[in-house]
């Protein structure tokens, strides 16, 4: 199936062709078809395989199927399409695929998030925004400012469904939906690469009948991806990766700790070892993680290390690489955390080093994508038996997921003391994979 025959016009089309995208991929064939008969959607598909497209594509192609609402006499003109996610980077990212594929049509879009000023986003929102993009947080405070209209909103899309409705979130989601017009009276897509049963419940209560689209098993990891466990004893966790990345001369690998501590402690370790490291997660400003990101992006950091952040929001292009350095509290996590590699089409290896403490994680892991990992033995990094598990401490579920707080008082807020998870600049824009693509 080509773009052609899934109902696009010829100017979403036109963009499509210039990034070099000729064939859907399964979550775009099955999803984009639903999203523009106006109907209501649960799209489920494995990290990586284009749910982006899924719904920015047909979205634009609503819009512009359609005249914009009228404009008051007084306040911010309405917001037509709201798009809402989890982190900030993970915005800047969609922001800049509306911004690329609808480069032929008539629409204004902006990208709002916590951790930079609010002004320049205030003035942007009052001259007029058709398709928003945006995390709660900062979004409740133009809100509380009256500087976003969303009283005619006709399309909205929860990205990460799953984060954004878990218990950390729900919160936030609500007073949005307050702000909203009634259920019925706009469309409503939910994209994510994970639903629970739970999620699932809550969210058909949200949507009008929704169609339920899944292109890959329940939690399913890539076919791809080359996962492999290495046992090691905690203590020499550091000397192997570094050994790893050294005897297979890894050009460019994302490795994921558990703590911003951890992150920066292991960078500035594998400095020491004569790697190139930054590490990015919620304490670094915005500046500074942009910075780490671009230079990971341009080949200048050989390693990036970063704390769940990533996990939701990084698209970085051909990364070959990706190494749990500490395995995730939430099993859901590691789908996300290797699905950062072996994207649009492509090939990848994911490396968890494991040691006794994690072992509980792993069978969680193991259990949810119902598959047992192979275990790699390292010549001269054997487990030491003597060494008895320490429990880990677990966050739970129902804590705030990265890039928000609970309740009303999230960390996305400009005035919070917390600087909000995750940072990306919309203009940052990775290389281009050759012609005859998929939409990543």
């Amino acid at each position: 199936m080509s773009f052609e025959e899934l109902g696009l016009s010829a100017e979403v089309l036109k963009a499509v062709l210039e990034e070099g995208y000729d064939t859907p991929t399964p979550i775009q064939q099955k999803a984009i078809p639903v999203v523009l008969a106006g109907l209501d959607i649960m799209a489920s598909a494995q990290t990586g395989t284009g749910k982006t497209a899924g719904f920015t594509l047909p979205l634009l192609q609503r819009l512009s199927e359609s005249p914009p609402p009228a404009r008051g006499k007084k306040g911010p003109p309405p917001v037509r399409a709201l798009i809402l996610t989890p982190t900030r980077e993970l915005a800047a990212q969609i922001a800049e695929s509306v911004a690329t594929y609808g480069k032929y049509l008539n629409f204004r879009s902006t990208v709002v998030f916590g951790g930079v000023s609010i002004n320049p986003q205030i003035a942007q929102l009052r001259r007029g925004v058709d398709i928003l993009i945006a995390t709660p947080g900062r979004l409740l405070d133009h809100a509380g400012q009256n500087t976003v209209d969303l009283s005619k909103l006709e399309v909205l899309v929860l990205d990460e469904a799953d984060r954004m409705l878990d218990m950390g979130f729900i919160h936030d989601v609500k007073r949005v939906l307050a702000l909203l017009p009634e259920t019925q009276h706009r469309q409503n897509l939910l994209f994510s690469a994970t639903f629970s049963k739970e999620i699932k419940q809550l969210a058909s209560r949200m949507l009008n009948d929704p169609q339920l689209v899944e292109v890959a098993a329940q939690n399913a990891t890539a076919d791809r991806i080359d996962q492999q466990i290495h046992m090691v004893d905690k203590g020499r966790k550091r000397e192997l990766l570094s050994r790893m990345i050294q005897d297979e001369n890894w050009k460019q690998v994302l490795v994921f700790t558990r703590t911003k501590h951890g992150a920066n402690r292991l960078a500035e370790q594998l400095g020491k070892d004569g790697l190139t490291a930054a590490a990015i997660h919620g304490n670094k400003s915005q500046g500074a993680r942009t910075r780490a990101l671009a230079g990971f992006k341009e080949g200048q950091v050989r390693v990036l290390v970063a704390t769940d952040i990533a996990a939701r929001g990084l698209d970085i292009d051909q990364l070959p690489n990706v190494v749990n350095f500490e395995l995730p509290n939430v099993p859901e996590d590691y789908v996300h955390r290797i699905g950062r590699t072996a994207r649009a089409g492509l090939s990848g290896k994911a490396v968890s080093l494991v040691c006794v403490d994690e072992l509980k994680l792993l069978k969680d892991i193991e259990k949810l994508i119902k598959r047992e990992l192979p275990r790699i033995h390292i010549e001269g990094f054997e487990v030491d038996p003597s060494i008895k598990a320490e429990p880990i401490r677990k966050a739970g579920r129902a804590g705030p997921a990265p890039g928000q707080g609970r309740g009303r008082r999230s960390h996305d807020r400009a005035s919070g003391k917390k600087p909000a998870y995750g940072a990306n600049s919309a203009n940052d824009k990775s290389s281009r994979r050759p012609r005859k693509r998929t939409v990543g």
